[in-house]
């Protein structure tokens, strides 16, 4: 993945774990948490942890975390991502608090029945944590299969959520 050079960046202690939150000139362009897997190097990045956008981040995501907000309304910058990465990032978006979904139904939702597996590789790099919610997608057995921020979180997540994931895995189809 390629970011804008102009990328700045701040730190913020989660509930979860300390973040990077990284923003460019056209929006947030990552939330990782320390140590996830596909973090990239931000030492480049300069910290600018007075950024509007970046303190919006912050605020929208302890909110969240504090469990008074649904949704989140930062502008994103999904541009890192190839066009089909992108799509899937979108597909994520769609997702609703406290659903989920299986990889093979996003590649079915995508017209790509048989990109499961590419659904996944995409849903394992997608730059913007918690915000664009790839914590709420399954195995096809409704496992909790593959989180790149940990499977402790990933289940945190779906229980601040209110995810019924035994709910959710009879309903796979």
């Amino acid at each position: 993945m390629k970011f804008p050079t102009t990328t700045v960046q701040t730190r913020w202690a989660s509930p979860l774990g300390p973040m990077i939150l990284a923003a460019s000139p056209a929006g947030l362009v990552g939330t990782w948490f320390d140590g996830q897997r596909h973090l990239p190097d931000a030492s480049a990045w300069p910290v600018q942890d007075d950024h509007p956008l970046l303190r919006d981040t912050a605020a929208q995501l302890g909110a969240y975390f504090a469990g008074t907000r649904d949704t989140f309304d930062v502008p994103l910058d999904l541009g890192s991502g190839t066009p089909f990465q992108q799509a899937v990032w979108q597909a994520l978006l769609r997702i609703p608090r406290g659903q989920t979904l299986t990889y093979g139904r996003i590649a079915r939702d995508l017209q790509r029945p048989d990109a499961m597996r590419a659904v996944g590789a995409a849903v394992g790099r997608n730059p913007v944590s918690v915000i664009v919610p790839c914590h709420r997608v399954l195995g096809a057995s409704g496992a909790l299969t593959g989180y790149a921020g940990g499977l402790d979180r990933k289940r945190h997540l779906l229980a601040l959520e209110g995810a019924d994931v035994a709910a959710a895995t009879a309903k796979l189809f």
